[in-house]
């Protein structure tokens, strides 16, 4: 027998079985409108990604099981992905709206499964209750409030690994290069080129930008700019409002005094706009990443202004104007959270304007879903007006989501079909035919 090699170290390997945890915040609002929708049909929350794989919640408010005649309503949570033999734990609670904290919980994380994880064989397997709560309690309890619902879900899917041994290991710090070449823009160290914006001025070095932006490297490298050539006077950041501002003014209005504010008043916005926009652009192509002050919130109330007038609009028309990919789809991200029924109009034609594809594509297919809703906005009527090419790929969109509709058995309710509850074409009542 011979005897092991001292020198040589025997290997180990461990099996890791965790579960990958993620949740999702699902919303009913107008509870009382989606009762009577019949036994079997549900409500589909969108669908979200845990562990690799889509999921989405089914709310049926006449209850799952035709025997129990409406009584209950029915919670499920469906693997809306490719899959097969995906286990998974699940939790469902509905929220408690009073403020008490009273809510109704179905977990398996907070105790032992005798069977183990819960397996979904295929796509379009649920996990969920037949009777999640009885209708009549739930429509006098603390759970529905303002005829809305709240329910959240968490998934958490059972993956397993087999790390082998690590004796030693070096930490590598994550990367610093943008608070680097932030460093060159703050203290303006090397600058080789100075910014003219209404009169204020922003240091920068070509090279940077040069890398950054196919524009500025053509600018600086490609058109013959001259050495000694050091400010760029910067004007097309806003061009709507230098339209706006530079209106031509008769000489002897401007000796009303209430005329010479509003004027002054008009070049500082311009002047802090101008400033804001450029500033956050150089944040970006010197950090890669977005200043805090970003104002990423867009409001419904006035859709075709508000939307607009945010810095993350002009960021857009700026990372467009000036070849910045990466920072056009951070504003199409950021601009895409924002979509709804009052701003999707005034967001498909910046999106159109500013080359913004993808922004482009979600509008068009939230509006083609929601569209009797949408026409009757008034961003729509904006659209039509300023924007008949949008409204035939908008009609192409439509025809796709029915050809979609109708290729799910009816899963899904025709958007024709809404336009039937009082719109036509044009956005007017119309009287039901009987």
């Amino acid at each position: 027998m011979t005897e092991p090699n001292p020198l040589v170290s025997p290997t180990t390997s461990r099996s890791v079985t965790e579960t990958v945890n993620g949740s999702h915040k699902f919303v009913i609002q107008g509870y009382s409108l989606a009762k009577g929708m019949g036994v079997g049909k549900h409500i589909a929350s969108d669908n979200f990604t845990v562990g690799g794989y889509q999921w989405a919640i089914y709310f049926y408010p006449d209850g799952k099981n035709p025997e129990d005649h409406s009584a209950y309503v029915s919670v499920f949570i469906a693997l809306a992905s490719e899959g097969t033999d995906v286990r998974a734990l699940f939790e469902l609670t509905l929220v408690d709206q009073s403020g008490k904290g009273k809510h109704k919980v179905h977990s398996h994380f907070d105790r032992s499964l005798e069977g183990g994880p819960y397996t979904l064989k295929y796509r379009g397997s649920m996990w969920g209750y037949k009777r999640f709560f009885r209708r009549a309690m739930l429509e006098t309890s603390d759970y529905l409030k303002d005829d809305c619902l709240k329910i959240n879900c968490t998934v958490g899917v059972v993956v397993s690994a087999t790390n082998s041994s690590q004796l030693n290991s070096i930490q590598v710090p994550e990367s610093d290069i943008g608070a680097h070449f932030g460093m060159l823009l703050d203290n303006m160290e090397g600058s080789d080129v100075i910014f003219n914006v209404a009169g204020e001025k922003f240091h920068a070095h070509k090279l940077v930008l040069s890398a950054r932006s196919p524009f500025f490297r053509s600018k600086f490298f490609d058109d013959g700019v001259e050495e000694d050539e050091q400010e760029i006077v910067i004007s097309d950041l806003e061009p709507v409002v230098f339209k706006v501002i530079f209106i031509p003014i008769r000489s002897y209005l401007l000796k009303a005094y209430w005329v010479r504010i509003c004027v002054l008043v008009g070049f500082l916005c311009l002047f802090i706009s101008l400033c804001d926009s450029l500033q956050a652009m150089l944040h970006f192509i010197y950090r890669d990443t977005l200043t805090e002050d970003v104002d990423m919130a867009t409001s419904s109330s006035s859709p075709v202004c508000s939307v607009s007038e945010t810095l993350t609009t002009k960021l857009l028309a700026a990372a467009d104007r000036y070849g910045l990919d990466r920072l056009r789809l951070m504003c199409e991200s950021h601009l895409c959270k924002d979509i709804s029924v009052n701003s999707v109009s005034s967001i498909l034609a910046l999106a159109d304007c500013h080359h913004a594809t993808e922004l482009k594509a979600v509008c068009l297919k939230f509006a083609a879903e929601n569209l009797a809703a949408v026409m009757r906005s008034d961003g729509f009527t904006y659209l039509k007006e300023n924007c008949p090419s949008l409204q035939s790929e908008l009609l192409k969109t439509v025809a796709g989501c029915e050809e979609d509709c109708s290729s799910e058995g009816g899963k899904s309710r025709s958007v024709w079909a809404q336009l039937s509850d009082g719109c036509d074409t044009n956005g007017r009542r119309v009287r039901q035919r009987t």
